[in-house]
C-alpha cells in the first residue's frame, strides 16, 4: 500500500488498484501486469453512483408526501448522485483493502453516511457501497460507473450478457416502465438480471473480465469510441420515483460487485 495527499495504491500480486478520495473515491486506475484497463481523466476511471443511479427524472422525487428536487447537472434531469462529487474520509488502508466515508449533505435533503470499501487480489477486485441513516428514512439508490477501456493493445472489447428483459427507453432517456426483450447494441440501457449481474467483458488474447452482483439491474453504455460501461446498480434509472428502496434506522442500502479476470 502507498498513499499521497490524493490518491491511494492497493496492490495484489501484480494487480495495482489507484483510489483517490479526494475525487469523488473513484477508482482512477486499474492496472493488470501493468497494462491498465480503465479509461483515465477526472472524470473517468470507476464512480460512485450514491444516493441514486442514472437519471432521476426533472431532478425530483418523492419521500412520502414530500417531494425533494435536485439539481439539474444533466438538463433536464439529475444524474447519477452526489457521491461523485464529494471528497470522501479514508476509514483504513491496508495493503490490498481500505475503506472510505462521507456523510450525506446538501443539495441532498437527508443525513445519513455512505461507505465504500475495496478488496483486491491477484485476479479480482470486491467494491461494497452502503447507506445508513441515524434518524430520517430516505429512498435510495446505489451502484458503480466504470470506463473500460474499449481496446487494450489493440484488441477491441466484446461484450457478453444474457438478461431476463431490457428497460424500455423514452426518447428522454428514462425507462418507460415497459419490460422488453432485450435489443441489439449499441447501448445506453437498463437490463434487469433477477439471478445477479453477469457480464463477460473479453479482450481477445489479452484478458476476460467478469463483473458480477447480487444486484438484479446493470446498465450497459457502448456508444463511445474511447470506453465501454458496465454498471452494477441496486434499481433502475429514475428508480428513487418508479421503484424505491427506502433507508432506514434499521435497514441500511448495501450493494457488493465482483470483478474477476484471467489473462487468455
Amino acid at each position: 500500500m502507498s498513499s499521497s495527499e490524493k490518491s491511494i495504491r492497493l496492490s495484489a500480486g501484480d494487480a495495482e488498484l489507484t483510489i483517490s478520495p479526494d475525487n469523488g473515491c473513484r477508482i482512477s486506475g486499474l492496472r493488470i501486469g501493468g497494462t491498465e484497463l480503465l479509461r483515465q481523466g477526472e472524470r473517468y476511471g470507476c464512480f460512485p453512483m450514491v444516493p441514486w443511479c442514472g437519471r432521476i427524472e426533472h431532478g425530483r422525487f418523492r419521500n412520502g408526501e414530500v417531494v425533494q428536487q435536485m439539481p439539474l447537472n444533466s438538463p433536464p434531469h439529475a444524474i447519477h448522485g452526489t457521491g461523485r462529487d464529494t471528497a470522501w474520509r479514508t476509514a483504513r488502508v491496508g495493503e490490498s483493502e481500505a475503506a472510505f466515508t462521507y456523510d450525506l449533505v446538501e443539495p441532498w435533503p437527508y443525513s445519513g453516511r455512505v461507505t465504500q470499501t475495496f478488496r483486491l487480489t491477484r485476479d479480482s477486485l470486491s467494491l461494497a457501497l452502503g447507506v445508513e441513516t441515524y434518524d430520517t428514512s430516505f429512498p435510495a439508490q446505489a451502484g458503480w460507473h466504470p470506463w473500460f477501456l474499449r481496446s487494450l493493445d489493440g484488441s477491441d472489447v466484446a461484450v457478453d450478457f444474457t438478461a431476463a428483459w431490457q428497460e424500455e427507453r423514452g426518447d428522454d432517456h428514462l425507462p418507460t416502465g415497459r419490460r422488453i426483450p432485450p435489443l441489439p447494441g449499441p447501448w445506453d440501457d437498463c437490463f434487469g438480471m433477477p439471478d445477479g449481474v453477469d457480464v463477460t467483458l473479453t479482450w481477445p488474447g489479452r484478458l476476460e473480465l467478469k463483473v458480477a452482483s447480487r444486484a438484479e439491474w446493470v446498465v450497459i453504455y457502448d456508444e463511445q469510441d474511447e470506453a465501454v460501461c458496465v454498471e452494477p446498480q441496486s434499481g433502475p434509472p429514475n428508480g428513487l420515483n418508479s421503484m424505491p428502496h427506502l433507508v432506514t434506522p434499521v435497514d441500511p442500502l448495501e450493494i457488493t460487485t465482483d470483478w474477476t479476470w484471467r489473462r487468455l
